[in-house]
């Protein structure tokens, strides 16, 4: 069958991210079939970029990838579903094609998204076996859909949603996305490549969705592939010059993690690199080996001050915690960016007070302070009016201490987070995330300060 699979995102602050699931889902399938990837990111008018594509190659199956409800850049929510009504809507338009939605924004809230939004299919989770097993009913009529797991059809004006499966993939065993199909955009100015060590994450922190999108099921790769892919990545794209994890937290568990940087020490990787972690499970032994495997910087969710806030988050660690991974990151010579997210559901102006004098005191080598978005905000404009009035308040006091540090990032006021300054640091040949350069800030662009880190995949709490 001819197949295109659309990377649909389009956030590009502060850098463009490769699409690696939608990568994964077509490696799945394009030893079977006509596949394309449409990567319609850098494209001025969406819309307009898939209709001509559509008149180009006729597809039978337009799989779409809906990455994030937020916008990534932590600003707002709503315009990203109505952008994703526009794109199939153009797409009923000018074809007959079965479309079918996807990706980790799309599994945050699958049936909602596919009662607003009306694909053909829709599936939550891990997508490669699903996807695979769709083409194929497809190609039989449509036999067979029941037994496929996280499924999303209309069987007349019902909403049919099938069960997960009962086991996860073997990630090993899934065939590894070919990186040639990337648009070369995404490693012009960054220089940033992803790359996936494990699937899945324990933690029962209260807004993320990470559980929802690959479960609570850690599933780990051998270190020794996770190299070779690093390799050969490089090999095939030698532009690349920083590799991303995108673990959901890298350090979980502490014995895998440490694996891969035993790894990289023993095949003496050179190319540095960025990951997601956790005070729970960080020891200075990891930290070290961290070090000597190359890693330019860690993104630590400690997002409150306050051990009442943790709590009721459940994060499963306290304020000494962060302290910890600060100190042990600070000793092994590791750049630690923490991420902090105010005005959470319970929160008080004091608890907001307290954590930015917690951050104050810490002292990291550079702070994101996001302000709380609910990702049903997008679809129920009564909650987000009530939530915005409470992040007014919030962003007002985060607006009177924003000055007083300059490694601090905070997107919803625009405080170090600037597209114009974005392109001076990339046009001065900064590579890797550009947080890590904040200390260049003064330097580059007098009277402005860095940048945020990359967007991760949707988050019901999301900043």
């Amino acid at each position: 069958m001819r197949i295109a699979l659309v990377s649909a995102n389009r956030e590009k602050l502060p850098d463009a991210v490769v699409p690696l699931g939608l990568l994964y889902v077509l490696a799945s399938v394009e030893s079977r079939h006509d596949c394309q990837l449409w990567d319609i990111c850098f494209e001025p008018d969406q819309c307009a970029a898939v209709r001509t594509r559509i008149a180009e190659h006729d597809p039978q199956i337009i799989a779409i990838g809906l990455r994030n409800i937020q916008s990534a850049d932590y600003s707002g929510c709503s315009e990203n579903i109505a952008y994703y009504r526009e794109l199939i809507r153009t797409i009923r338009e000018c074809s007959r094609a079965t479309i079918v939605l996807g990706g980790g924004g799309l599994s945050v809230m699958p049936r909602e998204l596919v009662l607003d939004l009306r694909p053909d299919y829709a599936i939550s989770g891990e997508a490669e076996r699903a996807f695979a097993e769709l083409v194929v009913a497809l190609e039989r009529g449509g036999s067979g859909l029941s037994e496929i797991g996280n499924l999303h059809f209309f069987d007349g004006d019902d909403l049919v949603s099938t069960p997960a499966p009962s086991m996860y993939q073997n990630i090993d065993n899934i065939p590894p996305p070919d990186k040639r199909y990337v648009d070369n955009r995404y490693y012009a100015e960054s220089g940033i490549d992803s790359i996936q060590t494990k699937r899945g994450c324990p933690l029962h922190c209260d807004y993320c969705t990470y559980p929802l999108i690959e479960g609570r099921s850690i599933r780990q790769r051998d270190p020794v592939r996770v190299l070779a892919e690093m390799f050969e990545a490089l090999d095939r794209r030698p532009e690349i010059c920083h590799f991303f994890i995108v673990d959901s937290v890298f350090n979980l568990p502490p014995a895998h993690a440490k694996a891969v940087c035993r790894e990289m020490i023993r095949r003496s990787w050179r190319t540095p690199w960025t990951c997601y972690a956790n005070p729970i499970g960080f020891d200075r032994e990891l930290a070290e080996l961290m070090a000597a495997a190359g890693c330019a910087g860690l993104e630590i969710g400690s997002d409150s001050g306050v051990n009442a806030v943790l709590d009721r988050l459940k994060k499963g660690f306290r304020v000494d915690r962060i302290r910890d991974i600060r100190d042990h990151c600070s000793a092994a010579g590791v750049p630690d960016c923490h991420s902090f997210i105010l005005g959470t559901q319970g929160e008080s102006m004091g608890d907001v007070e307290r954590t930015l004098e917690f951050c104050a005191e810490l002292d990291p080598f550079a702070a994101i302070i996001g302000v709380w978005t609910d990702d049903y905000e997008a679809l129920d404009p009564e909650l987000a009016a009530a939530r915005q009035r409470f992040r007014d308040q919030v962003i007002e006091v985060v607006a009177r201490r924003s000055t007083a540090f300059s490694r601090w990032i905070i997107p919803s006021i625009g405080i170090n987070f600037d597209a114009r300054l974005f392109r001076l640091l990339r046009r001065k040949g900064l590579k890797g995330p550009l947080w890590q350069h904040i200390n260049l800030r003064p330097a580059l662009a007098p009277g402005r300060s860095g940048t945020i880190a990359q967007g991760k995949p949707a988050s019901r709490g999301g900043q």
